[in-house]
Order: structure tokens, then sequence, then C-alpha cells
């Protein structure tokens, strides 16, 4: 945990925290000495210890900066946020229709530069500055059929976390956590049943799909001392990326 600067609690603010990687993470910053608020169109009603819920739609810019002022006046300060709200369904680029890619690029890629802003801002004036880390994809990196809005999307937010730790150093650290496949309660929706999961991990090096944990274990390392020198970095967590289709032949087997 990195303490601020006046040896108070640190605070910290994570969009679309009340379920899934968001809520995990939440949970996870709670539980090393941070006072988090999280946020969500819908009222969660229950939260790990420690997390307090405002609601807000980020898409909306005076949602976004509304939502920064309620942690600061909830905590005082503002010491880490966490751009994790967004998603997007399967959708083939030939018949996607432009409401739904609006959509797909309003909440992965504008809203995170709403919040961002609005929590320069206040890092910006208090002493020791803070820190922004905005959940990625490697769909930017390696794009799959139905993902053409929402690649475009998180491409397009490695890019700005680039471009705002140029702009807003040294006060504010600007960080990527670039996510592989992650095993969440709804991943049904996403790859399928267990023999599907089973099919999807086995071409992990790992051998496994990403936890949410693994994704807060990333956050919370961006967050540490350890991490004081990182800027503008993409942090890719995705268990070593994608065999090759010849690596069954390739690739030495164990006795």
């Amino acid at each position: 945990m990195s303490p601020s600067s006046n040896g108070s609690e640190p605070a910290a603010l994570v969009t679309g925290g009340t379920r899934g990687i968001g809520r995990t993470i939440a949970a996870r910053l709670a539980g090393a000495g941070y006072g988090v608020l999280v946020c969500g169109r819908r009222d969660p009603g229950d939260l790990p210890g420690g997390v307090v819920f405002h609601r807000a739609d980020v898409r909306e810019p005076e949602e976004a900066a509304g939502l920064v002022r309620a942690a600061v006046a909830r905590f005082g300060r503002l010491d880490l946020v966490v751009n994790n709200a967004g998603g997007s369904p399967p959708a083939p680029a030939a018949t996607a229709s432009p409401n739904l890619v609006t959509a797909v690029v309003r909440l992965n890629l504008l809203a995170p530069f709403f919040v961002a802003q609005a929590a320069n801002a206040v890092m910006q004036e208090q002493p020791g500055g803070g820190l922004i880390v905005n959940i990625g994809s490697v769909s930017a990196l390696r794009p799959a059929p139905g993902t053409a809005a929402y690649a475009a999307a998180k491409g397009g937010l490695e890019v700005l976390t680039r471009a705002l730790a140029l702009e807003w150093a040294p006060k504010v650290r600007v960080n990527t956590v670039t996510a592989g496949a992650v095993r969440t309660d709804d991943h049904a929706t996403h790859f399928g049943d267990e023999a599907a999961l089973a099919a999807v991990a086995a071409t992990v090096p790992l051998g496994r799909l990403a936890t949410p944990e693994d994704i807060a274990n990333a956050v919370l390392l961006l967050a540490s001392p350890l991490a004081a020198y990182l800027s503008g970095a993409s942090l890719v967590v995705d268990g070593g990326g994608q065999l090759p289709r010849y690596s069954d032949t390739a690739r030495p087997q164990a006795e």
C-alpha cells in the first residue's frame, strides 16, 4: 500500500466496482488499507467491507466529474483511480449497428477519459499527486472475431494511457493493466461451458484463465512503491499469451 503524503488513509475510486473484476479490485484495495468508493448505474445492495457505493454513469462527463467529487468529499483526497468499467457483447463488424459501436466506444474509451480528466484536476493539486490505472484488454493487441469496436476502443485506451502519462507527469502517473481472458461469474456468456473453458485455458502457456484476483494483484503492484517509476506502461496479465497452433509438435514433452 502507498500511504498518502499526510499519513492518512489512502483513497481509491474503482469504476464498475460492484461486480466481477471491479468488485475484486475494490475488495483487495480495501484489504490493503484504502478507503474505496465504487460506482455503477444500480445499487448492488451489498459490498465488501470498507467499500462504499455512489450511483453514476461514467459515460456522461457530468456524472464522471460528480463521481470524483463524491470520492473527494468522502475521503478528503483521491490517490488512486481504477478505470475498470467496460465490456461489450460480441458483434460482427459487418453488421454492428451504429448505436452499438458508439455505446462500446463511449464505455471503453470515452468514459475512462472523462473520469481521468476529473481525477487529474484533483491529483495535480494535492501533495503526492496520484495514480490512474486503466483496465485494458489483450483484444487491443490481438483482436478476435466479433470484437472490432471493443478492440478498437481498448487499443485507444492503451494510447490514451501513454498520452496522459506524458501530459500529466510528474504529479500523476497513468498505467494500464492489459487483461487476458478472465474467468468470472458470467464466464459462460463469453467462453461457453466447462469444456469450452478448458479449451481456452489450454491455449494459455500457464495453463489456466486469469482470475479476478490476478487482475487485482496487478493493480496493487502498480499502486505500490515498487512501481513508483512506472508511468505510461502496459502491464500485460495474460498468462504468457497464446500458444501457437504448432506448439504441440514444437514443444518438448515432459517425461
